[in-house]
């Protein structure tokens, strides 16, 4: 019996039994998962290896710090450290890996005080009030309300005057409104108003170019597009927008005013009102669409990217008249006795206050 043993332990059998028994595989199983918890642990707690500047440090100097739309934490974390701002990018980055906040940082150049730790780094870089040169415009933004806020990007009167005179339109463009593409926008210090209003249109022009304007089959010219899509962000609801890009057309094909109220709005830079008296409906203007036939001589707004594209693509329909009945209820009919049938639900609805806005 002992001489079968030593043969059988001889063998290497012993090992074999033991890889096999449950208790090595237990025991195997409970050492992978504290490797794999060790190693979790080592990536959510920052380490000696990222060196990080004390969070009580004071800060006597700032820096611009550029955020492109969409760029990574690593990358940002890179400019920072570049910048002397944080002590390591990895400091940064592990600060931003551990908090969901970082993943709301906005676009723009942001004025970050240079050698602070980087918690304090991602909640300067959340502070809107660091973006330097802020420019935001919203969709159907009038020139005359975009204007002003190149005077509070601190850009002169003067140097604003002459940016407006100097910006290159793209061919066949005669006015600036329109042309000023929707969107947050962010200069540093210093930063002349002809360069930054330029990159506005040239924006414009790059979503013209991907809605089609410039290789539509119809007769109308890119700028006449325009016209369309600044009437069609006046007048309704993104998912209304392309049956509205048929009304209109719809109307010039009949030889029919467009009649719409939005552009005796823009003439009376009267925005916010659903109500529009008949005397308003005989103002004396070229852009009066009750008075005048035809598209309005300019763009009525400064039109985003869903109108841009329903102006090129309109949806199939015979629709002449819509009217927003109720909020969020429009409806479109080619029936002129149906129009008016809405136009009294649209009245009753008026006078008991559903289309006031709720604070």
């Amino acid at each position: 019996m002992p001489w079968l043993l030593l043969q059988f332990l001889n063998k290497g059998c012993s090992v074999k039994i033991w890889h096999n028994s449950s208790l090595f595989r237990i025991g195997t199983a409970l050492a992978l998962v504290a490797a794999f918890t060790f190693s979790l642990h080592l990536v959510r707690v920052p380490a000696s290896s990222a060196p990080d500047y004390r969070c009580s440090s004071e800060s006597s100097s700032t820096a611009n710090i550029r955020i492109d739309s969409g760029e990574s934490g690593s990358s940002i974390a890179q400019s920072l450290a570049s910048a002397g701002v944080v002590k390591s990018a990895q400091a940064y980055f592990r600060v931003a890996v551990g908090d969901e906040r970082s993943q709301k940082v906005a676009p723009g150049n942001h004025s970050i005080d240079v050698g602070i730790c980087a918690t304090q780094a991602l909640e300067q870089l959340l502070d809107s009030a660091r973006i330097t040169g802020l420019i935001n415009i919203f969709e159907g933004a009038w020139l005359s309300e975009i204007i002003p806020q190149f005077y509070i990007a601190k850009m002169s009167i003067s140097d604003v005057s002459t940016a407006m005179k100097n910006v290159v339109k793209p061919k066949g463009f005669t006015s600036l409104e329109g042309l000023l593409f929707p969107a947050q926008y962010s200069f540093e210090d210093g930063t002349l108003a002809t360069p930054a209003m330029q990159s506005m249109v040239d924006r414009a022009d790059q979503e013209m170019q991907k809605a089609g304007f410039y290789s539509s089959k119809e007769k109308f010219t890119p700028q006449q597009l325009l016209i369309i899509a600044s009437l069609i962000q006046a007048e309704g609801d993104t998912k209304d927008f392309a049956k509205i890009s048929q009304v209109i057309r719809n109307r010039l094909y009949k030889g029919m005013p467009l009649q719409f109220d939005s552009t005796v709005h823009y003439v009376k830079k009267t925005r916010g009102s659903v109500f529009l008296s008949t005397q308003s409906t005989l103002i004396t203007s070229t852009y009066n669409t009750y008075e005048r036939y035809g598209l309005p001589p300019g763009p009525i707004n400064n039109p985003g990217a869903a109108a841009l594209t329903a102006a090129v693509n309109p949806l199939a329909g015979d629709w002449l008249y819509f009217i927003t009945v109720a909020p969020f209820d429009t409806r479109f009919t080619s029936d002129i006795n149906q129009f008016n049938n809405w136009k009294i639900e649209y009245k009753k609805n008026l006078r008991d206050g559903k289309f006031r806005s709720k604070k």
